[in-house]
């Protein structure tokens, strides 16, 4: 790893940490010395990078430090371009383009020296075959769930009978072959997951969840532990 990454890397990895990062943590995750990272935090320190604590008490990065979001390393890079073929081949047509647009994006503002790992990345998704087909377009369960809507679904089971239920979008989850809408249904008092290929149609009401942002999902979160805790392996 070239000097300037390794520099960079350090200051990602204490932009990550909430709490402060000891030498020893940065000197196994770079593969240097630890003394490779006493200079290289102090050089960060003499280029007036905030970095706050002292060898043996670990690292922390200033909340306030600002550095420009594309600065990116070729692993980040990669990173990026893998999920975004991921995206464009699992999700809705609207999502899909995003992720193509971002990728675009990113190519025009990195260094040339950065653009191959874009253009000829040494990472690949599967294309995906025999996804089911969708008769109601996820863009429009996603703008649900963002703000805060209830749905009414038409939802037919595995055994083809076909309900309608008023639901609570928590989130849009993404699979290999399918897809899942993660919802509390008003039909069941509960929290369920709506396989999106059963969903026959479906309409934003003009009635919001009544919660504060983020209550639902965490409320989704907890329901979604203790049903781990009961039965592991079963989500």
């Amino acid at each position: 790893m070239r000097r300037a990454d390794r520099l960079f890397q350090i200051i990602q990895i204490l932009r990550r940490s909430t709490r402060p990062v000891t030498a020893n943590a940065l000197a196994a995750e770079l593969e240097v010395s630890k003394r490779t990272v006493y200079r290289d935090v102090a050089d960060l320190i003499g280029q007036r990078v905030p970095i706050e604590g002292e060898a043996g008490l670990g690292y922390l990065l200033a909340a306030s430090y600002d550095m420009p979001p594309l600065m990116l390393a070729p692993d980040e890079l990669e990173a990026v371009v893998l999920g975004a073929q991921w995206v464009a081949a699992h999700s809705d047509k609207v999502l899909a383009n995003a992720a193509r647009d971002v990728v675009a994006k990113i190519a025009t503002v990195v260094p040339e020296r950065l653009r191959p790992f874009i253009v000829e990345p040494t990472v690949g998704a599967r294309p995906t075959s025999g996804k089911p087909e969708e008769r109601v377009d996820g863009s429009l369960l996603r703008s649900a769930i963002r703000h805060g809507m209830k749905l009414r679904l038409r939802y037919s089971s595995e055994a083809s009978e076909e309900t309608e239920r008023t639901v609570w979008p928590v989130i849009l989850g993404y699979a290999e072959t399918s897809s899942l809408l993660v919802a509390w249904c008003e039909l069941r008092q509960g929290f369920r997951h709506f396989r999106t290929d059963r969903i026959v149609a479906a309409e934003i009401l003009k009635e919001p969840i009544g919660m504060r942002s983020g209550e639902l999902r965490r409320r989704w979160q907890r329901w979604r532990e203790e049903q781990v805790r009961l039965s592991p392996g079963l989500l």
